[in-house]
């Protein structure tokens, strides 16, 4: 049964709760996160929307990460379809670094391998949530079997104005998004 990550953008107050949780529990170094919180503005003044998207991997069904690595490092888990990554198999090539439309896998300068989100697979196998959901202040993260969560959930997407084409990998999340989410002329705003 695929797994995936609900993610409950009305709820998001853009804490980062998230993504330092999954920071600290991979150990890495200053300038990497898998799990990665940015901010939008949509509109001009005085009609002005912002929304904070949380995004890390996406566990996607058709991910191109996987088709495009030469040793099978990255390789999708047959038992809950996650996308994983095996370092004893990895070269290095940064194949699936260039590959990903979500720029989720992050090239280990020091370690000079690339790793990514594996939706904490060591804490679900305890039966705990992963990190990132088991931090969150506003419960606005939620992993699971995807298609229970989007019939948990049944107003969901799975595409936003500020992520690439959903059809290009079939992308196992299921996004509450906030009406500027869909809105056209989002600008990130940097903090």
């Amino acid at each position: 049964m695929r797994q995936g990550f609900y993610f409950d953008m009305t709820a998001c107050i853009g804490c980062r709760t998230c993504q330092i949780a999954c920071k600290d529990k991979n150990d890495l170094p200053a300038g990497v996160v898998f799990r990665n919180v940015t901010d939008y503005e949509v509109g001009a003044y005085p009609n002005v929307a912002t929304f904070h998207y949380s995004g890390s991997c996406n566990h996607c069904e058709d991910p191109a990460c996987v088709a495009v690595c030469p040793n099978g490092a990255t390789f999708i888990n047959e038992e809950d379809g996650t996308v994983q990554h095996d370092d004893t198999k990895c070269i290095g090539c940064q194949y699936c670094v260039n590959a990903c439309p979500y720029g989720v896998p992050k090239y280990l300068e020091d370690i000079q391998l690339t790793h990514k989100c594996d939706a904490c697979w060591t804490l679900r196998e305890k039966g705990e949530d992963p990190a990132c959901v088991a931090a969150c202040p506003m419960r606005a993260l939620e992993f699971g079997p995807i298609d229970e969560l989007k019939a948990a959930h049944p107003d969901t997407v799975n595409q936003i104005t500020v992520l690439p084409e959903a059809t290009q990998t079939n992308p196992s999340v299921a996004i509450q998004a906030k009406k500027a989410a869909l809105e056209k002329d989002v600008a990130a705003v940097l903090m």
